[in-house]
């Protein structure tokens, strides 16, 4: 049972580069622009320790609500209690990339506005609500008379224990 309980205590494994991997941050890294409003995981690099976020962080995602020069500031959901508490953090660009949580969402909204707007120049009305799958349709299978077994439960006989 560890005694010290630093600020990167318990982290050995987790704040690891992989294999090949060790070393600075790439230059794209630094040249990702980051807008407020952005969904963005947090994943620290060991490599660069300053603007290192706390270790309950990585691994999250959060929305951008502050950029500066070198860092972006993060507001992430954290489960105290019973409650959920919106913290907002500040890290460096090497500990941040774009989430791709809500692509598919972006993409389905480009989708319905280029229906919508073929739509509007044609007159007719669209639903661009997504409908859950029914029931597949039913369809008869043929069969030959010979090769269909009829299976039926064999009859349930009640033996008293004293005739065993």
């Amino acid at each position: 049972m560890p005694h010290s309980f630093g600020y990167r205590a318990r982290t050995r494994d987790l704040f690891s580069k992989a294999y090949k991997t060790k070393g600075r941050p790439m230059l794209g890294r630094y040249l990702v622009n980051f807008h407020v409003g952005d969904y963005v995981d947090i994943k620290a690099d060991p490599s660069v320790q300053s603007g290192m976020p706390h270790k309950f962080y990585h691994g999250r995602t959060g929305i951008v609500f502050n950029v500066t020069k070198s860092a972006v500031g993060v507001e992430v959901t954290k489960v105290v209690g019973n409650r959920q508490l919106r913290k907002r953090i500040h890290v460096r660009v090497e500990h941040v990339r774009k989430s791709r949580c809500n692509e598919l969402f972006l993409k389905r909204v480009k989708e319905n506005d280029a229906l919508q707007a073929a739509a509007k120049k044609t007159g007719e009305t669209v639903c661009v609500k997504r409908i859950p799958p029914g029931p597949r349709p039913g369809k008869m299978i043929k069969a030959d008379q010979s090769a269909v077994k009829v299976l039926a439960p064999i009859k349930y006989v009640f033996v008293p224990e004293s005739e065993k």
